[in-house]
């Protein structure tokens, strides 16, 4: 498969930038796998979407205050760090701006010098390795406070609340990147769902590059995805088999969810005191089944990207294509804070 055969023409205009709408007022374009068609729709409308013995799943990952502004000590230039995922013994992936400036051993400083990072060996795909000198709880406690949250480039509007960029259900920290598609979501609306008869459970995925970095292969099959640390419950799993089995359908909310489900369905012989956990880089294309996943909540994705041909492999490129063009016609919002797609 050739990457070409996945772009789409985006107007600037609809990526999403401000206002930012508030949980749950979003448009929503439902696709029907089975009749190959799509319709406008409402998120609200969504728990009336589903059936009674529907089982959805969202991805509880909580969104770290990942970008720090300091400065090089030895010059006073400004640097900044994007955290991506702590390594052993302290040490942490990053993405360092300008990471040319930096060599092994300089010290960048935070807040008037309360936390320091030194800069150690490079990392995978232009990441470095940096080690602070703070550690665990002092650590987490310094990021909350020196950190701002890691809003894509597009949203220009300053977040009045910080947990705009969280989902409601946001537990577990560690991503660098709001899994968006749940940010669609208000306790009214799970609430709505679980009176009708929706079981509503949940994972973990912390979202890293992986998930957005762009597809620079001629050949769909030769793309690497960067790492991500998920952790799913066998009994989630099993809860799968008996929504199933009684005709009930599994929907993940958002591509997150999606990978962990697949990732934990393929390593479930490897569940340690009733968890499947590990870093995953599946790459899911059309060609690649899907053993745990029946519909999907998402937002719209760019052009060329992996998260479009994953919506591609859970219907076809065909009707993906389509129904994107129907989206770019009706003015949708795309990406982060925009509209959702349901696939089912």
């Amino acid at each position: 498969m050739n990457t070409d055969d996945y772009d789409y023409v985006l107007p600037e205009r609809l990526i999403a930038q401000s206002p930012i709408p508030d949980r749950s007022a979003s448009r929503m374009l439902v696709v029907d796998k089975q009749a190959q068609s799509w319709r406008h729709d409402q998120f609200a409308h969504l728990p009336q979407l589903l059936s009674p013995g529907d089982l959805l799943i969202a991805n509880d990952s909580r969104v770290l205050p990942a970008r720090l502004y300091g400065v090089k000590e030895a010059t006073g230039a400004a640097i900044e760090l994007l955290l991506l995922r702590p390594h052993a013994d302290g040490l942490w992936e990053v993405l360092a701006r300008p990471g040319k400036r930096l060599k092994t051993g300089d010290v960048i400083a935070f807040g008037d010098g309360v936390l320091r990072a030194t800069m150690q060996e490079g990392g995978e795909q232009g990441t470095r390795i940096v080690a602070f000198s703070d550690l665990g709880e002092a650590l987490e406690e310094q990021f909350e406070r020196l950190g701002e949250m890691p809003l894509p480039p597009y949203i220009h509007e300053k977040l009045p609340d910080r947990e705009r960029y969280q989902t409601v259900y946001a537990r577990a920290k560690g991503s660098v990147a709001a899994p968006t598609a749940g940010l669609h979501f208000t306790t009214e609306i799970l609430d709505s769902l679980r009176a009708r008869g929706v079981a509503v459970e949940f994972l973990t995925l912390h979202v890293g590059l992986g998930t957005f970095r762009p597809v620079q292969v001629e050949h769909v099959e030769e793309h690497h995805m960067h790492a991500e640390f998920f952790s799913v419950p066998v009994s989630l799993l099993h809860k799968i088999e008996e929504v199933r089995g009684r005709g009930g359908r599994v929907l993940s909310v958002g591509t997150t969810t999606v990978r962990a489900l697949e990732s934990a369905a393929r390593a479930r012989e490897q569940a340690v005191q009733g968890m499947v956990s590990g870093w995953t880089d599946i790459f899911l294309y059309p060609g690649v089944p899907f053993l745990a996943t029946d519909a999907l909540l998402t937002n719209f994705h760019l052009p060329k990207s992996t998260l479009l041909m994953l919506v591609s492999a859970l219907s076809t490129r065909e009707l993906m294509l389509d129904a994107y063009r129907a989206a770019v016609e009706a003015e949708y919002r795309f990406f982060s804070f925009g509209d959702a797609m349901l696939i089912w």
